[in-house]
């Protein structure tokens, strides 16, 4: 049986049991720390914080869950270690990069003047999954590609094929980030094109579009997809999501789907807080709503527990073992 890398060690990919494939438990965009009057990071807090969220989660029966921060968004390996260790759930953390826009693609851009980014990105990656990330002893399990709106920027290319080479040389799943229901069956043409396994790969955030023919065009290509921003009503509308979720369903891809909500507890920086307006699309944006929520409202339409079960155990199982 295929193993998967845990932030606590590798366990057996038959271990992950309930898994939510696109959470964060701290996120930071570009420059929070350049804000004089953001609060510094407090690891603690964060646990504390990651923790008490999570309580919930696991009570519903969660067992694994995927640290899917990129490493240039505020990704914490020994954040992930606390929580792991103290709640007694599996995280899988991410080695990869954001988009150009929300990423720090600076670095990079400067190198490219000389060097092959796209050789220099694929060996970080392989490093951080087959040596470990720094000096914190864990090694990554999932690879993190991201585009963004609308198309997929000549950077972006450069982080999908280091991705599909590093996917092609350690056999470790991609996930990706797509924007507002965008270049879902771009982002699957190219990694596929470049070497990538297609049963290694979920096209994330799917669910930020209602077209049924989108949603096939990127299924039919023999990939997962992710219905994972289920709650964020703020970007689209849980009502079309959950229609889409049960059509795919009811026409046979339950085996196709994996469900999350993206969620983040403890973000970087100074305090934000979405206008009044905004906060009834968000009220159901946590680590639980899938389970409290989606899987009742699935079940509700017919779909029945073997097939839930599936996007929630079979598929992750089979993603990371490549069957």
């Amino acid at each position: 049986m295929a193993k998967v890398n845990t932030v606590l060690g590798q366990i057996s990919a038959d271990e992950l049991g309930q898994t939510l494939i696109h959470e964060h438990l701290t996120f930071g965009y570009l420059g929070w720390d350049c804000d004089a009057l953001a609060p510094p990071y407090d690891r603690e807090a964060a646990a504390k914080t990651c923790v008490e969220a999570l309580k919930e989660a696991k009570a519903y029966g969660l067992k694994t869950l995927v640290d899917a921060t990129a490493s240039d968004a505020g990704r914490d390996i020994e954040l992930q270690k606390i929580v792991s260790e103290r709640l007694g759930i599996n995280i899988i953390c991410a080695t990869g990069m954001y988009t150009e826009r929300y990423g720090k693609p600076g670095y990079l851009k400067f190198r490219s003047q000389v060097y092959d980014i796209t050789a220099e990105v694929c060996e970080t990656f392989v490093k951080e999954i087959t040596k470990g990330i720094g000096n914190t002893g864990v090694k990554a399990g999932v690879i993190k590609a991201a585009t963004g709106h609308g198309k997929i920027s000549a950077y972006e290319e450069k982080m999908l094929k280091a991705a599909a080479r590093a996917q092609k040389e350690t056999g470790v799943p991609i996930i990706t980030h797509t924007e507002a229901g965008t270049m879902g069956p771009e982002q699957a043409d190219f990694l596929i094109s470049e070497g990538a396994d297609p049963k290694r790969i979920t096209i994330g955030h799917m669910c930020g579009n209602a077209n049924l023919q989108y949603h096939l065009s990127v299924l039919d290509k023999g990939v997962y997809i992710a219905f994972d921003r289920l709650g964020i009503d703020l970007l689209f509308p849980d009502r079309l999501r959950k229609a889409c979720l049960i059509g795919l369903v009811g026409i046979g891809y339950a085996d196709r789907i994996l469900l999350s909500q993206d969620h983040g507890p403890y973000w970087l920086g100074r305090f934000f807080e979405f206008p009044d307006a905004a906060k009834p699309l968000l009220a159901n944006w946590s680590y639980v709503h899938v389970f409290k929520n989606i899987i009742p409202a699935l079940k509700e339409a017919g779909i029945n527990d073997n097939k839930i079960n599936t996007m929630m155990v079979e598929n992750p199982r089979r993603l990371f073992s490549g069957e």
